[in-house]
């Protein structure tokens, strides 16, 4: 399966952590991946003076989109992210965040993993990557690539 992985920082030296942990996702599925361009951005979902850059990871694994989830899980406690919401649930600052953006043409709706991210269509950080990364793949859903997404959130449309 095609993992399409996106990878946030916003603190500390935010370039080395988001390599540290291309490095780690890379060593669990034998070394071979593509990355796309950093992108940087603003926060989104919450206020912080801090900008995050993010990148996007595909990479190929036999592992089950649980068994991925839990080793992305393990790699940001390993590389000491804690957790990324607050006493209320709202978002936080954090050294590294990885969200498992889509897997090939997979819908999964289950309370600890939506595939596609259900945040795709609206995150332009997401979206450029995926762009760079997969032209062609399509929204199994909605059919719609990563650029017609983000032509939609340019021209203020909502995905269908």
């Amino acid at each position: 399966m095609n993992y399409y992985l996106n990878i946030g920082s916003n603190i500390g030296d935010r370039r080395d952590n988001l390599y540290r942990a291309v490095v780690a996702l890379a060593a669990c599925t034998g070394g071979d991946c593509a990355v796309s361009p950093i992108v940087e951005s603003e926060p989104w979902g919450f206020e912080s003076d801090n900008r995050f850059m993010n990148l996007g990871v595909c990479l190929q694994s036999t592992m089950s989109p649980w068994q991925m989830l839990e080793r992305i899980h393990e790699i940001e406690r390993e590389l000491g992210s804690a957790s990324h919401r607050d006493a209320q649930g709202g978002y936080v600052d954090r050294l590294v965040d990885i969200d498992i953006v889509a897997i090939d043409d997979l819908v999964i709706d289950s309370p600890s993993l939506q595939v596609p991210h259900r945040h795709l269509p609206e995150r332009d950080f997401f979206l450029i990557p995926m762009q760079h990364l997969a032209p062609e793949w399509r929204h199994p859903v909605t059919g719609l690539t990563a650029a017609q997404m983000l032509e939609q959130m340019s021209s203020g449309e909502e995905s269908h």
